[in-house]
């Protein structure tokens, strides 16, 4: 497992993190992303901090809350030996105040997710989306109030436009307020939309970004043919998301079948191990549901695609050029900074 800087921070975090939304679903949607009770989540908290992943992330909308009870029970007394994370914008009651981005939503929030993890700090706070019904300055100083108070350590975001971020942190700034220090993104080899944006932005401002979703939902772990679907009881077959143009991913999974058969790995491996290529990614978010999955997972750390592999992935991967990208890299051309 290798470890990278959190972003701008002094904070070290491994390439792989555990993430526990599959923990605790009993029924509606959190029940077709999964239902892992504390039996199994003890069993793959354990076996993920053994194997050197040290940041585990989830959020006070998983499993209505489940997720957070059942993973903190399962970190125990290894509370202290991981970087947690969890977020706060989405729905947890029925008033019209139970959702979103105001203070007087964070700061139950906060609470509510401090209680249910049984524990006194969040090492990392993550909005987990744009609250357009809330000033942004608003939720910025409720988050900075919420670091000062020593209930959290560091702030990010989730799902949001680059130019959120950049006005964020604009304002984070001038305020002498904690700024957003990463960014928890949908990537994968068959979506790589957010490279057009966002990874400018994450680059200028020394932010991290944490992949969820790494394979689309499942989509990419070799399972699901052009024909037939995927295998009875799998996510994608009940919860049809992150939308995907299966067109080019399944373009994507035929050269990455033919990659994981010259290296004797699965395609789930191949496809993580791409994104662990992209020197613009600090951590990618693994959620599985048996150990079987998690070890295959964890696998993909020891993967090293060559030059040849990683070049035909992106031949069959690469963004069809848009405006104003094409038109700021042909007038970029030559104005690249001389090196020292």
């Amino acid at each position: 497992m290798r470890y990278s800087t959190f972003g701008r921070t002094g904070l070290f975090v491994s390439e792989l993190c555990f993430g526990s939304m599959t923990f605790g679903g009993a029924s509606g949607i959190w029940e077709k992303i999964g239902n892992t009770g504390d039996d199994e989540a003890g069993r793959l908290i354990g076996l993920a901090l053994d194997a050197g992943i040290n940041i585990v992330d989830t959020a006070d909308v998983y499993a209505d809350g489940e997720s957070e009870r059942i993973l903190g029970r399962a970190l125990g007394a290894r509370r202290n030996d991981v970087i947690l994370a969890s977020k706060v914008r989405g729905r947890v009651g029925p008033g019209p105040n139970s959702v979103g981005l105001s203070r007087a939503h964070i700061m139950a929030s906060i609470d509510g997710s401090l209680r249910r993890l049984g524990t006194d700090w969040l090492d990392l706070y993550q909005i987990h989306g744009y609250d357009a019904s809330t000033p942004l300055d608003e939720t910025l100083r409720a988050l900075d109030d919420v670091v000062r108070a020593g209930k959290v350590r560091y702030l990010g975001c989730s799902n949001l436009a680059a130019w959120h971020i950049a006005k964020a942190n604009g304002l984070s700034a001038m305020h002498d307020w904690s700024r957003f220090e990463s960014l928890q993104a949908y990537y994968t080899i068959a979506g790589r939309d957010l490279e057009r944006e966002l990874v400018p932005v994450l680059d200028d401002q020394q932010m991290g970004l944490m992949v969820w979703s790494p394979l689309a939902g499942g989509l990419l772990s070799g399972k699901y043919t052009r024909d037939d679907g995927g295998p009875a009881g799998a996510r994608r077959m009940a919860f049809d998301f992150p939308p995907v143009d299966r067109d080019r991913a399944f373009a994507c999974i035929d050269v990455m079948r033919e990659i994981g058969a010259a290296h004797g790995v699965s395609v789930a491996r191949v496809a993580l191990g791409w994104l662990l290529a992209q020197k613009h990614v600090t951590t990618i978010i693994i959620g599985a549901k048996n150990e079987a999955q998690l070890r295959d997972n964890i696998e993909a750390t020891t993967l090293r695609l060559s030059p040849d592999d990683l070049a035909a992935l992106d031949k069959v991967s690469a963004l069809e050029p848009e405006y104003p990208g094409w038109m700021l890299a042909r007038q970029g051309a030559g104005r690249a900074p001389a090196l020292r």
